[in-house]
């Protein structure tokens, strides 16, 4: 007999399946799914592409056989009702005859779906049981739920810090503050989003590549590495730095505003490189930012930069998630440097809030995450 702490075990394993496809699916989601015959898991699938078969239609398919009556299905995210490219999954639950039950993690956050899916399958009879490890299985896809719902590309600002809020000691050596794991994380989110972006700060005093080393894996570069430099401090390293010459300097953007002025020796050394230069409005400069992400498809924007501009990020209101690592380290030293450095707040109430925060322990360190209120 079905009973939670059993649809919950089947249920992340669906989320490891969903895993499976990080990165690869935009600006579809990762969407993970299961087929339980007689309690045990009898076949696997998940989305591996944009244009490629849905995680549903995935495990039926490696089934290669009709469900068993009484079968079961479990799927990170609500079964889609609306053909698109592959065909609705709904129909494909219902056609493949068997399953009587279908066990979803998230509700399609489209409010033009949202739901929809349930009411299909229960209309054919199918019992649908929605919102086990519901906020698990919505974590797994921010870029995905922000486009659905507003259209707009997702920027999300990344930190590691000690308990006290500091990134690096007042002589600057940051190099580790988080353990392995923690770092292997951040490598998971450097998969994930089409685009990374640092500030000239960091670019200078680190040389960061910005791409995903994982285990097992060529290493890979987002589709586009942004730097941001207002004052063009960067140029004068244009020929030592690793985002202008490596492999993958194709990819490299440099984000000033208009009023900057680019040398003609500079633009020439940066156009032989393939690197495209964004020179936008300084008076609405995240919004004119998000708007040419949006014409580049880039569904979302992954700061990994010093606290000059994630604070700036924030307090301009920009800002829409954030992955925080925090290691159980204290520093206790007001010179050291800190996580954001922003406006001040004349007011507690000021303060920015991250809505359903979620806590995840990685080692000795632990992983927060949420998304920033407006």
């Amino acid at each position: 007999m079905p009973n939670a702490e059993r649809d919950e075990r089947f249920m992340r394993r669906a989320v490891a399946l969903a895993r499976r496809g990080n990165g690869d699916t935009h600006p579809n989601p990762m969407v993970g799914a299961l087929i339980v015959e007689d309690g045990k898991i009898v076949a696997e699938g998940w989305h591996k592409r944009a244009g490629t078969a849905h995680a549903e239609r995935a495990a039926l398919a490696a089934l290669g056989r009709a469900p068993k009556p009484g079968a079961e299905m479990f799927v990170t995210l609500e079964p889609c009702s609306t053909r698109g490219r592959t065909g609705a999954c709904t129909e494909a639950i219902i056609a493949a005859g068997g399953i009587s039950r279908v066990v979803v993690g998230a509700t399609d956050p489209n409010p033009a779906h949202a739901g929809k899916g349930f009411e299909i399958l229960r209309a054919a009879g199918i019992d649908v049981v929605p919102g086990v490890l519901a906020d698990v299985c919505a974590r797994l896809n921010p870029i995905f739920n922000r486009l659905i719902t507003t259209g707009t590309p997702l920027f999300a600002v990344k930190t590691a810090m000690t308990l006290d809020g500091r990134t690096a000691t007042r002589s600057g050596e940051s190099k580790w503050i988080t353990g392995a794991e923690a770092r292997a994380d951040v490598m998971r989110l450097r998969r994930y989003f089409p685009a990374i972006a640092t500030g000239a700060g960091t670019a200078l005093a680190d040389d960061p590549a910005l791409t995903a080393r994982v285990p097992g894996e060529k290493i890979s570069c987002p589709a586009a590495r942004f730097v941001f430099d207002r004052r063009l401090r960067t140029l004068e390293k244009i020929g030592a730095l690793r985002l202008f010459n490596d492999e993958f300097r194709a990819r490299t953007v440099l984000v000033t505003t208009a009023e900057a002025r680019v040398p003609a020796e500079a633009a020439d050394a940066l156009a032989a490189r393939g690197i495209a230069v964004w020179a936008l409005d300084a008076e609405n400069f995240w919004a004119d930012f998000r708007s040419r992400c949006a014409r580049a498809q880039l569904g979302g924007v992954l700061f990994e930069a010093g606290a000059e501009l994630l604070g700036g990020l924030i307090s301009a209101k920009a800002a829409d998630y954030v992955y925080a690592y925090v290691a159980p380290k204290i520093f206790a030293d007001p010179a050291a440097r800190p996580a954001f450095a922003g406006a001040p707040l004349a007011r507690l109430s000021d303060a920015f809030r991250v809505k359903n925060p979620a806590v995840t322990r990685l080692g000795d360190d632990f992983l927060f995450e949420g998304e920033i209120a407006a």
